[in-house]
This record gives structure tokens, sequence and C-alpha cells, in this order.
């Protein structure tokens, strides 16, 4: 490290926000970058300036953060236990809350024990809840209604992280976002490029809900913003690239970007739903045919900050790093 300049430690290192996130800062002239993760395998950092690299272990209660967090100045924390569509755990609530409250307010009140100055938390959408009504999205000021327990675990560390800021003076920022997609993107959204790519006919041509999403680089752009944004300090912002579309239209602009004819078959969104109830797939069904709308007008006029990429760049930046991984 270069004592000179201030550090950013950045966990979850080799995770999908993380790993992203590191490579940016790297390419910061003003800051040096700590990279933590679990476990030691996985990206390395060696060929990056300025960023060392330290695994740690398991987020949890009881971990020793203070060896590790000393002369850190900002620390963004995008570790977590995150969202699963079938979680298998006999206690869910119990279990996200071990790591993503407990986990992450024994590491905060280390970081704020050595002097760091802010703590920027990735927390997610579902805090505020899982649907809205037509044309009345979310903003960071509505009152939180998280349905399950991963928002619920969210929550809570929200709530906890603002006590202690009060508490310490430690800077607090929260940033909400909702589904990131981008280069090496996995879960949902990597399957339905494969199947796109793979011209499956799908029954989702005629859904015209309306749905925020964020592309990796607009959200690793807005932290970046809050690492030593004066005005960031505090406050809660929902993250998005500025555009919302349905998810028809957003299968159409993936088949665009993928060169592949359009294959969505126009089933109503009735049907669509009651199929779903009938297969026990609701959640699935709203993800697919609900609102999902987010208001970043606080963090365009409060940071003055717009969204880098528009949806159909950040799109065809996925689709080309799933296309090149095919042809390796």
């Amino acid at each position: 490290m270069t004592a000179s300049l201030p550090v950013v430690a950045i966990t979850g290192a080799t995770g999908f926000v993380g790993r992203a996130l590191v490579q940016t800062c790297a390419l910061l002239p003003n800051v040096d970058v700590l990279a933590i993760t679990r476990r030691a395998h996985g990206v390395q950092y060696s060929e990056l300036r300025g960023v060392q690299f330290s695994n740690i272990g398991e987020l949890s209660s009881s971990m020793h953060w203070l060896p590790v967090l000393t002369g850190v100045d900002v620390l963004v924390h995008t570790a977590a236990r995150v969202h699963v569509m079938r979680d298998t755990a006999t206690d869910p609530l119990t279990t996200f809350r071990a790591v993503n409250v407990e986990g992450t307010m024994n590491l905060a009140r280390q970081a704020a024990a050595v002097g760091v100055n802010r703590f920027v938390f990735i927390s997610s959408v579902k805090v505020n809840g899982e649907e809205t009504a037509p044309e009345r999205p979310y903003t960071p000021n509505d009152f939180p209604a998280p349905v399950d327990p991963y928002g619920i675990s969210k929550r809570e560390a929200e709530d906890a992280l603002r006590q202690l800021a009060a508490a310490t003076g430690m800077e607090v920022v929260i940033l909400r976002p909702p589904l990131v997609y981008g280069p090496g993107v996995k879960a949902n959204f990597l399957s339905m490029m494969r199947w796109l790519y793979k011209g499956i006919p799908l029954p989702l041509g005629a859904i015209n809900n309306k749905r925020s999403f964020v592309a990796i680089d607009n959200l690793v752009d807005l932290i970046v913003t809050c690492i030593d944004h004066p005005a960031a300090a505090n406050q809660t912002f929902l993250v998005s690239d500025g555009e919302d579309i349905s998810t028809t239209e957003l299968l159409r602009r993936i088949e665009n970007a993928l060169g592949r004819p359009t294959r969505l078959i126009p089933v109503p969104e009735w049907m669509l739903r009651a199929g779903a109830a009938l297969l026990g797939e609701r959640e699935l069904s709203q993800r697919l045919c609900g609102n999902l709308q987010v208001d970043i007008s606080k963090t365009r006029n409060l940071l003055e900050w717009s969204p880098p990429l528009s949806v159909n760049e950040g799109l065809k930046a996925t689709v080309e790093h799933y296309l090149a991984g095919l042809s390796k």
C-alpha cells in the first residue's frame, strides 16, 4: 500500500459486484485497494496497481477484523448471504440474520473502532418490498416493507448501521439495487440468455409490466461516487439504469443482442399467473409479471449522478461476454 493514499477496503471481493468494483477501483489514481474475500482462491489481484488481497474466512459475529481494517479509510461491504429462490435452510431468517445482520454489525463495529471514516453498505430493493403499484415506484423514503428473510435481514442491518453511525460518527451510506446484471451474471438472468440463445420458445410475449434493473457498471459507478462524495454521508439511495422496461421488452432486447429471432409466445398474463400458482411458482410469476420500479431522482439530484450506461449498452456487454464464453 502507498502510505499517502486513502485505502478503500472491499468485502466480497470475488463476488459478482465485489469483483467488478475491485477492478474499477484499481484504475483510480487516488486510492489503494484492499480486496477481502472469504477464501484464498478466486480472482487474483496481484497484477492490479495498488491492490492488496486478503482472505479472512466466513462472515460471522465472531470474526476478528481489527488487523485487517487498521488503516482503512472507506469500507465497501458487498459480502452477504444472498437471496435464493428455493432456500433449503431449516430456519431461513435465522440463517440470513447470522450473516447479513450479525456478521455485518460485527464488521461495522470493529470498523468504527479502528477509525474507518465511511461504511458503504450494499443492501437491496427488497428492503422496500417485492412489487410496486403501476407508476408508483419505490423511493428511499418509503416505509420499508420487506417480505422474505433476505429482505428482512437487509432491513435489520440497515437499521442497526444507522444506529451505529449516530453513536460513533462513522458515516454510513446505503445503496439498494434491484436485479443486477452484466458480464458474468449468474442465476435466472443467465438461464434466460441460455434459453433465448438456444431458440427455446417462451410464453412471455405479452407481459406489460415495468421493472427497474441495474447494469453492474452503473452500480459500480455509483459505489465509486459514494466512496468520497460529501453529500452521500448517512444517506440511502436507490439505483437503476434509469429506464424501466417490461419482462417482454427485456427478453426482446436480449434476443436482439444475441442476434436471435424472436420466439416469445404471447400467453395472457392471467394464464401465466394461474399456471404458476398450480405449479407452486408464485414467486417466479411475480418476478416475471409484477411491477418493481425504483425512483432514482434523489440519487441523480443529491449526488449529481446519472447512469453512464443505457439498458441497451448494458445488455450488449452482458451478451458479448456470454457469447465469448461459448467460444472457449
